[in-house]
């Protein structure tokens, strides 16, 4: 038993709620224990320069943390202020949802998933990449009418979630305390099909052997799998995978 009363493959409890903002046609107000994140999708009809005429989109994604998000307070990024950190998430949540989106039948159109953490208690940019999702169906469902007869420009679900070893056990979704202390530090990002995105896996001043690694990697397919039965129960009729 952890010290939230958690066993070692469950997840933290998970809240959703769609069409948090009105301003935007995908927004999602996802959280994970004492994490919580504000994810938006807008949707602008023109791309890059380097794809003005190519026929197809692109997808972009900007990560931040606000400054109560933690304590003691964070310094709020500025241009080019932005930290490494940050530059790393941003791009992770960005191709990771690139690889579920059929750029081509966008057209030439840019979608911006905005990830904002409101309150930090570790898995951040996971939970940015699950929420972002959902924010990204609504988003493309709000512009369906003004793309090609037929188009379906989602390929898969896409959800994401931690794992490490701490204590020299394995466990799923790490708190901040959990991944402070891990030995072990993983995030793995899968679709609803089960195929991996992107795995990254750290040994925080230690290493892991290949079945402590075959372990982690169970845990998160169980919690993806999890995760994407709670984002098909949330988007409902809009779910086609």
């Amino acid at each position: 038993m952890r010290h939230d009363g958690r066993q070692a493959d469950e997840l933290r409890p998970l809240k959703i709620k769609r069409r948090y903002m009105r301003t935007s046609p995908g927004s999602v107000l996802i959280s994970a224990g004492h994490t919580t994140v504000l994810c938006s999708a807008a949707v602008e009809a023109e791309v890059p320069p380097w794809l003005k005429g190519k026929g197809r989109g692109w997808l972009t994604a900007e990560y931040g943390m606000l400054p109560g998000s933690t304590s003691p307070r964070k310094r709020r990024e500025r241009g080019a202020n932005v930290d490494g950190r940050t530059t790393e998430i941003q791009r992770l949540i960005g191709r990771s949802l690139r690889a579920v989106i059929d750029l081509a039948a966008i057209g030439e159109r840019t979608v911006t998933i905005d990830c904002d953490v409101l309150e930090a208690d570790g898995g951040t940019r996971t939970l940015s990449i699950t929420g972002g999702f959902l924010a990204l169906v609504d988003a493309l469902q709000a512009v369906a009418k003004d793309l090609p007869a037929g188009a379906r420009p989602l390929r898969d679900s896409l959800a994401a979630v931690s794992v490490g070893i701490v204590d020299g056990k394995p466990l799923l979704d790490l708190c901040y305390q959990e991944d402070f202390a891990a030995e072990v530090d993983m995030n793995v990002v899968m679709t609803g099909s089960g195929r991996f995105v992107e795995v990254q896996g750290t040994g925080e001043e230690a290493t892991f052997s290949e079945q402590e690694l075959s372990a982690m990697l169970d845990l998160a397919r169980g919690g993806i799998r999890n995760l994407t039965a709670l984002q098909q129960k949330t988007l409902g009729r809009l779910w086609c995978w």
